[in-house]
């Protein structure tokens, strides 16, 4: 890898964004769907793509591969600048055309499992897969997409999120399947109804 190459860099305007308008749930969840993933500013997470795009572009993928739904507009972003195709792992439904490759993978959020089906028709042996999400949080639905990529034949060759929660050790998972992590944003821990975050370098 790059000597210069900052995977990890805090982006600074994400990080003072969160510190001013992150929330913090009663039951200890960070709440910022207010801008990237249920209400969704099409100019704000077209920054955070660019970001993103610029730090995965070392890769040289020619796909990326994300999951249903919330992860579908940061890595459309990130696909476009690229100039490459887009794939998405549905949830749920069974309507994904054959032959498929699927994963059940607990959903903390939903306090559920659900089903990640992949049609190996989309992504397949000689594509160099970049996974890209909005959260890495636990790490249990990046590493199903990179089991799944692997299955069908494909390299994976790093992952990309928005934002990292360090302190539930996703990035353990990823790190330990060998496949390198980008992210802008990396939130250490939550106190006192406040995201404590990695702050970015004195410019």
């Amino acid at each position: 890898m790059s000597p210069h190459l900052d995977l990890t860099e805090p982006y600074a305007p994400l990080v003072r964004r969160i510190e001013a308008e992150a929330t913090v749930t009663t039951d200890g969840n960070l709440r910022i769907d207010h801008f990237l993933n249920h209400r969704v500013e099409p100019a704000y997470i077209a920054e955070l793509g660019h970001e993103l795009a610029r730090r995965l572009s070392y890769f040289q993928p020619n796909v990326i591969l994300t999951a249903e739904a919330s992860g579908i507009a940061p890595a459309l972003i990130v696909a476009q600048v690229l100039s490459i195709p887009m794939v998405y792992a549905k949830k749920y439904s069974c309507d994904v055309e054959g032959p498929a490759i699927s994963r059940i993978v607990a959903s903390p959020g939903r306090g559920a499992e659900v089903r990640l089906a992949l049609s190996s028709r989309y992504v397949r042996s000689g594509h160099r897969v970049v996974v890209v999400d909005d959260f890495l949080s636990n790490g249990r639905t990046a590493a199903a997409l990179v089991e799944m990529a692997r299955e069908a034949g494909a390299e994976v060759l790093g992952a990309g999120f928005i934002v990292e929660k360090r302190f539930n050790r996703g990035r353990e998972h990823i790190a330990a399947m060998n496949v390198p992590i980008a992210t802008l944003a990396q939130i250490e821990f939550l106190h006192d109804g406040r995201a404590c975050l990695t702050q970015p370098p004195a410019a």
